[in-house]
């Protein structure tokens, strides 16, 4: 092969695999640069040119201490062509592998967070192996939806977690069960969502089982609920269906935490929501038939609407409330008012019938004696009851003897 067409068969080459000519140049000439080096009477400081002809030259330098060039000169060995041949060939191979792990690398590096399209290649107990194309992606066992076995050779969509760079190229692992996945599946089909004019602001989801999503308009003419869903429901059964048949709740966002606690309990209809902001709780009421629709099948609804509000969430029925409040009101309690003393801050307990006031430290211990009294009355009907078993017992046992010694009696007569 002359040189013009080693240049053409490098060019077609790097256009097959998808790279620049000049990386595979420089690959050959570094080869080429090791191979000179290893030939005796070679430069120690030498390089290797080759032109757009492939005409190859070995420059050697002479350096002196401090790394000036002080004269170059060719050194090209004769029969150098038939030794850049064989390098060409143990070089290129190698060569166009690591750049072709690394294309590879760079395509799908920084994509964490995007949803990707692959065929199902392989499919086990312990993972599945999806086809990108160029690449695979692994999606483990952890990450599969329970139960969600779909066959070899379909299309499944998945969220990238995680690109490592490995020796054998990058390894993409993928979710199936990921809340990003129901982002970037509504992105897809809702167009307002991928515009930005509604915002999937919350997500909470239990894989193969139920999806709540809290949604928002930056738009006041634009319905972000009924954007999602589409007309007929056709935006948000194309989620369902990629999803496996996975049931999709869809509730509008709101600043005011009372409605969207409220809406995040759908389908159930809240009457009331009370908030305890020290324990981060909030407490809803809602009528006695929707109670069970409000916990859901084993406390599913429930779990899903704290995880998409950040509260915890105390569901009770009407009837619930209203005994509480008579056991409530049905208490004896103190009647006065904690007066604060001004310049010691202590505070007293003045009670409204006008009998000697208490500080803080003799309420608790007024409130602690009761308690404790009804300790040890506790503990001393413990005792009671363990000496009337040693008792029983002993009454037990010489009843037994007794029985005995007139059986032996009665045997003797």
């Amino acid at each position: 092969m002359t040189t013009p067409d080693m240049m053409e068969a490098l060019q077609a080459l790097a256009a097959d695999r998808g790279m620049s000519t000049e990386i595979l140049l420089e690959a050959v000439a570094n080869g080429l640069e090791s191979a000179y080096k290893k030939m005796p009477d070679s430069s120690p400081d030498a390089y290797v040119v080759i032109d757009e002809t492939f005409n190859i030259q070995v420059i050697a330098q002479e350096i002196d201490e401090e790394g000036t060039v002080l004269q170059e000169w060719d050194d090209t060995p004769e029969n150098f062509g038939r030794i850049a041949a064989q390098t060409a060939r143990q070089v290129l191979g190698q060569r166009i592998r690591e750049v072709e792990r690394d294309m590879k690398y760079e395509e799908y590096a920084g994509r964490e967070g995007d949803i990707v399209t692959g065929i199902i290649q392989q499919n086990d107990s312990r993972y599945t192996l999806l086809d990108l194309g160029r690449v695979e992606a692994l999606l483990p066992q952890s990450e599969q939806v329970p139960y969600e076995r779909p066959e070899p050779n379909t299309r499944l969509k998945a969220y990238i977690v995680e690109v490592r760079k490995t020796p054998k190229g990058p390894q993409i692992v993928v979710s199936r069960t990921h809340p990003g996945l129901i982002r970037e599946l509504f992105k897809l089909e809702v167009p307002e969502i991928s515009e930005g004019i509604v915002e999937l602001k919350a997500c909470a989801r239990e894989p193969g089982h139920r999806t709540k999503i809290a949604v928002w308009s930056n738009d006041s003419n634009i319905d972000p609920v009924g954007a999602c869903v589409g007309a007929r429901g056709a935006r948000v059964r194309q989620v369902v269906n990629e999803l496996r048949g996975e049931k999709i709740d869809i509730v509008p966002f709101s600043d005011d935490q009372n409605d969207f606690v409220a809406k995040a309990l759908s389908p159930a209809k809240v009457k009331e929501v009370r908030f305890h902001e020290v324990d981060g709780v909030a407490e809803v009421i809602v009528p006695d038939h929707q109670l069970s629709l409000a916990i859901g099948r084993e406390g599913q609804n429930a779990r899903l609407a704290a995880r998409l509000t950040g509260w915890r969430i105390d569901i009770k029925s009407e009837t619930q409330i209203l005994d509480e409040e008579a056991a409530y009101a049905a208490e004896d309690w103190a009647e006065g008012e904690w007066v604060t003393d001004p310049e010691t801050g202590e505070q007293t307990w003045v009670p409204a019938d006008g009998s000697e006031a208490m500080t803080a430290g003799e309420w608790t211990e007024a409130a602690e004696e009761p308690q404790e009294q009804e300790e040890e009355i506790d503990s001393s009907v413990d005792e009671l009851e363990a000496k009337n078993v040693g008792l029983d017992a002993d009454i037990d046992a010489n009843e037994s003897v007794e029985l005995e010694e007139v059986e032996e009696e009665a045997g003797d007569s």
